[in-house]
């Protein structure tokens, strides 16, 4: 099964360094639980729709409908966590 999944925008960057500084190191770790977070209650509400006795195409329409906020609440933490890993370049540059 191959389906889309999200990269981690720090996975491929091995020359990043593993201790962040005081300024950075908390920041990233709160926009990392925060996304963990969201990405855990999406799951949940999805299994919650799909193991509902609603008829299929509510079911469909539902988790579609999930998946677009998903993305629109995601899309925030996305874009600072980018910024982060910008700034951490620059520190190690």
């Amino acid at each position: 099964m191959t389906g889309k999944r999200e990269r981690s925008p720090f996975r491929s960057e091995p020359h990043l360094p593993r201790m962040y500084s005081p300024e950075v190191g908390p920041l990233l770790q709160s926009l990392l639980v925060t996304l963990a977070d969201l990405d855990f209650a999406h799951q949940s509400d999805i299994e919650t729709v799909r193991n509902s006795s609603a008829e299929d195409w509510l079911k469909h329409s539902t988790i579609h409908r999930l998946q677009q906020l998903h993305r629109e609440r995601r899309e925030p933490y996305v874009r600072q966590l980018e910024a982060v890993q910008k700034r951490i370049r620059a520190m190690a540059a």
